[in-house]
């Protein structure tokens, strides 16, 4: 459980994101990451947790190219990230669902954007739209859509697009806990059959530990890898049936303890 930034076992050369001695700070030397090191496997799912502040938003922009790499460097399938990419699919807080569009042609929009065909698109967001649940609301518009609705169909166009990068920042952070955890087995099982490198940031302990194959948790600002910790619970994974697990329990408290470290250091 000590800070390591090296590839799980057996997947040594194989990363997706190359993270090397990233600093960040921003106008008036206000610092916000320090001396990040990580390294994410191609088919990894990795979530963040840290105190807010501590710069998680901050190294999701970097990989997403949205921020210049200013102290370091941040590589994307050995390249430098780039804002747009189509190796990387962001997924926010908020659904940023378009009002004037159906379900499905907000499911449809970021594929329709980087140029899939509509046949090929059209198919894969109703196939998405049914594993998520919202079959029957693919011609529903976003006002008569629920909260939760509404993320399914956000989830749902996240993976419409090929991006083999997928960068989730808090998704399912203002959903009430059934629906939130509704939407954690949802994304468990597009990732379990599609395996894409998945960085995820959250606040919620319990959804970082059932998610991932490894926690990052991060100090106070400015912020640190406390500790890196692996996740050995066997996939596929039910949400449900985890919390009867003493070994999911014990994870959380090793969790907890890292991340109260992380807050007193």
């Amino acid at each position: 459980m000590v800070p390591n930034s090296g590839l799980p076992e057996g997947s040594e050369g194989n990363a997706a994101i190359a993270v090397r001695n990233i600093s960040h700070e921003f106008a008036g030397g206000r610092a916000t990451l320090s001396h990040i090191d990580l390294d994410i496997a191609k088919g990894e799912f990795v979530t963040i947790v840290g105190p807010s502040g501590c710069g998680k938003t901050t190294l999701l922009n970097l990989m997403a190219g949205l921020l210049s790499v200013q102290t370091g460097s941040l590589t994307i399938n050995d390249h430098c990230p780039t804002a747009g990419s189509r190796e990387t699919a962001y997924m926010l807080a908020r659904d940023a669902l378009l009002p004037w569009l159906t379900t499905r042609q907000n499911a449809e929009f970021g594929a329709m954007i980087t140029g899939q065909g509509a046949a090929e698109r059209r198919a894969r967001a109703l196939n998405l739209l049914r594993k998520v649940g919202l079959d029957t609301f693919e011609d529903a518009y976003p006002k008569a859509l629920s909260h939760g609705m509404r993320q399914r169909t956000a989830l749902a166009r996240t993976f419409c697009l090929q991006a083999p990068i997928l960068l989730m920042d808090e998704p399912f952070g203002a959903l009430d806990a059934q629906t939130k955890l509704q939407l954690e087995e949802a994304l468990l099982s597009l990732w379990q059959t599609e395996r894409r490198t998945v960085v995820f940031i959250t606040h919620d302990l319990g959804e970082a530990i059932a998610l991932a194959d490894r926690v990052v948790v991060m100090s106070g600002r400015p912020g640190r890898i406390a500790a890196i910790i692996e996740i050995s619970l066997p996939r596929p994974r039910s949400i449900r049936l985890l919390q009867k697990d003493p070994k999911f329990h014990e994870l959380y408290a090793q969790v907890w303890e890292q991340l109260e470290q992380g807050l007193n250091g």
